[in-house]
């Protein structure tokens, strides 16, 4: 239980954090390009990626870090892509805030998408996730979220 909530409150610190870079993001874009907040963005995220890395093999002995990591040779080349649906994100972001879409109105719409793509995603186990059956209880719950986002973007 413990480790459950740990892990909740985890996805909610990066929600937050997801939220301030988004908000960063499209206040650099307001003021040069969405292309040029992206690049900052990631050359940002690199320099705080790669100082994380020298602290865990800092704090960390080289044999545990040695046993964690795998034989990466093995791994197929698209595991290493994850950047991309990023960096499109924070410029799709920053593209639809400066429009006219407000900071939550982006985010509902982006957890609305999310939340669609998981689902189909679990449904027919893309990019080795475990497959689930989508039950009437995820439509529900789409609904409740679109119901959700609906009230944000158009009960101003």
């Amino acid at each position: 239980m413990i480790d459950r909530l740990k892990d909740w409150l985890l996805a909610i610190a990066g929600g937050v954090l997801l939220a301030l870079m988004i908000e960063y993001n499209s206040l650099l874009a307001k003021h040069t390009t969405p292309y040029i907040a992206s690049w900052v963005a990631h050359g940002m995220g690199a320099i705080v990626a790669l100082a994380l890395v020298f602290l865990t093999m800092m704090l960390l002995s080289r044999k545990q870090i040695k046993n964690n990591v795998t034989n990466t040779s093995k791994l197929p080349l698209w595991f290493y892509m994850g950047g991309i649906p990023g960096a499109f994100t924070v410029v799709l972001a920053a593209i639809a805030i400066n429009g006219s879409l407000s900071l939550s109105e982006a985010i509902a719409l982006m957890l609305v998408g999310q939340i669609i793509f998981g689902m189909i995603s679990d449904h027919f186990g893309l990019f080795l996730v475990l497959k689930r059956r989508i039950v009437l209880k995820d439509f529900l719950v789409v609904t409740c979220v679109l119901a959700g986002s609906a009230m944000i973007i158009f009960g101003r």
